[in-house]
């Protein structure tokens, strides 16, 4: 079984490359961002009181994101190749929570991917993003706040991977090919 956390900067190509990585490795995907919009579109009260954190940048308070992620994980039961985690964990708390959460299942983390992009390129990213695609945190003004809150909060899960020896940092520059070719090459590794 193959579970990887794919993570990086708003803009980093996350969604992109889990789609190529859900189709090479049959894995089960699961985005937090997707899912949080999903609840936001359905208008529940999860959705709304998400929607309050999200339209001003901020992350959407962990125990509410590791509640709808342990419900998913566990829908999926054990009869699966593994799962790829898109958007969790952005803090150093969950990922300690998630660690806790696949021993008592037992199963672990592989690796967590770090796709590393330029910040210059991640705006422009995000910035055609929101003309294309109409999401409402595709803006200036959010994306700034979106990039502060990432270095600050996310960082440190990159460390707390490195130190439990479970981290490949991706180069994310480049094609969507390049850039799979470079991450096809850590998972071979590791199944």
């Amino acid at each position: 079984m193959l579970n990887i956390i794919i993570c990086g900067a708003p803009g980093c190509g996350k969604g992109t490359q889990s789609d190529l990585i859900v189709e090479k490795y049959k894995l089960k995907h699961l985005s937090t961002g997707d899912l949080l919009r999903k609840e936001i579109a359905n208008k529940s009260e999860l959705g709304q009181v998400a929607e309050s954190f999200i339209s001003k940048g901020n992350l959407v308070p962990d125990e509410m994101i590791i509640n709808i992620l342990a419900k998913n994980i566990e829908a999926f039961g054990n009869d699966i190749n593994g799962i790829i985690l898109d958007g969790f964990p952005r803090t150093l708390a969950q990922a300690e929570v998630l660690e806790t959460m696949m021993s008592k299942n037992s199963k672990e983390i592989n690796v967590l991917v770090d796709l590393s992009v330029k910040k210059e390129e991640l705006i422009d990213r995000l910035l055609k993003r929101g003309q294309t695609s109409g999401r409402s945190d595709d803006n200036m003004e959010t994306i700034t706040k979106r990039l502060e809150v990432y270095e600050k909060q996310t960082a440190p899960v990159s460390k707390f991977y490195q130190n439990l020896d479970k981290y490949a940092a991706i180069n994310g520059m480049g094609s969507i090919d390049e850039i799979f070719g470079r991450i096809s090459t850590v998972l071979d590794s590791k199944l």
